[in-house]
């Protein structure tokens, strides 16, 4: 069997269940093929006004491609292995299947700041006066302490990232912060985040792998993006797994998720 072939990986282990209640996310390899991430750059190419084979004309930091929902993207989204671990970081019947991978910002080697590069989480929902029109300004979108509209943060890498190429930076851990700050707003939530301090503690851990890498990511998870000081351009889709049901910090039968053990621990470690 060639050495890239496409082999479905387990279902997640009781280690990394417990490192992704800890740490916030799990990295999966090869969690889809790396020809669909082949077939995938080359529509994504399509919509880019670079020539990919000429870096003179790589003109800008960084491009945002709106969402696809072609073939690549659909099978990338939902394979075997992708499933199995939804279902048990999230659990069976509790998120929706996605039929497509949402944006996709395009990182390229540029001298300027790209510009969105602070420390942040993904807001998930919207505030009150929000235009439910409007998709591209997400100022007053919110997040709340059961993650209202929003299961895991995925980091879906459609092209191999080293150090070098602009990988996402993650706050390790500081899920259990942003859970502990969010607490009080209750289901309300907060918006207008600024998080530069939030887990400034932590270690850090950067997304890289190959093309077909998917980093699991408590939606809670500080990150940031970077500049990108490599030779080739990076496409990395973050979409949402939304959930089909409100998250519960307080279940009768006590069948909590990773997701939820992680804000549980989190708070009761604040009273301890």
């Amino acid at each position: 069997m060639p050495s890239d072939a496409y082999e479905p990986v387990r279902a997640l282990s009781e280690a990394q269940l417990e490192q992704f209640i800890q740490d916030g996310f799990v990295r999966i390899d090869r969690a889809f093929p790396r020809e669909l991430a082949e077939q995938g750059r080359a529509i994504m190419w399509r919509d880019i006004p670079f020539d990919p084979h000429d870096s003179t004309t790589w003109t800008r930091p960084v491009i945002r491609l709106p969402s696809y929902a072609q073939q690549p993207f659909r099978k990338a989204a939902n394979t075997h292995a992708l499933h199995a671990a939804f279902d048990q970081l999230v659990g069976k019947g509790r998120w929706r299947p996605r039929d497509s991978l949402g944006t996709f910002p395009v990182r390229f080697p540029h001298a300027d700041d790209p510009g969105d590069a602070g420390w942040h989480v993904d807001v998930s929902f919207p505030g009150d006066g929000c235009d439910p029109d409007e998709r591209h300004d997400f100022s007053r979108w919110r997040v709340n302490i059961t993650s209202r509209g929003r299961a895991l943060l995925m980091l879906f890498l459609f092209s191999g990232v080293t150090e070098l190429d602009a990988p996402t930076k993650i706050r390790v851990g500081s899920h259990f912060d942003m859970a502990r700050s969010l607490a009080p707003a209750g289901e309300a939530g907060m918006s207008q985040l600024v998080l530069d301090r939030m887990g400034a503690d932590r270690p850090e851990a950067l997304a890289t792998g190959e093309a077909g890498t998917v980093y699991l990511c408590h939606p809670f998870l500080v990150h940031a993006a970077q500049m990108h000081r490599g030779s080739t351009p990076r496409f990395l889709a973050q979409p949402p797994l939304h959930p089909a049901e409100p998250f519960q910090l307080d279940r009768k039968d006590g069948n909590y998720s990773p997701v939820e053990i992680a804000i549980r621990r989190a708070l009761q470690e604040s009273r301890s």
